[in-house]
């Protein structure tokens, strides 16, 4: 009826045999029953529960970037800065030449 892939996983323990296991279902089945012992079940909270990245891959662009200080939020390399001084240089040059 559902593929397991788009179950949630649910962890249980037995009151009775104290076997910790997890079940895939949804989220309107009731499990009461421990498959082991028949004992009753108790549904267990769990932190990584929830969360799950699909896709083809996360890449650094994703994330927030790191201040370079300035409060830009951007962040720059020495190379990059450098460049950009060239950049700059060879632009007032061309500045310089045409005035002439």
């Amino acid at each position: 009826m559902y593929d397991k892939i788009s179950m949630p996983t649910y962890e249980y323990r037995c009151q009775k045999c104290k076997e910790v296991f997890e079940i895939f279902h949804s989220i309107a089945t009731l499990v009461t029953k421990c498959p082991h012992c028949g004992g009753r079940l108790d549904r267990l909270i769990t932190p990584n529960a929830g969360l799950i990245f699909k896709g083809t891959g996360f890449y650094q662009t994703d994330y927030k970037r790191k201040s370079d200080g300035n409060g830009n939020g951007s962040k720059r390399t020495k190379d990059k800065v450098e460049k950009e001084k060239k950049i700059e240089k060879v632009k007032e040059e061309n500045k310089t030449n045409k005035k002439e």
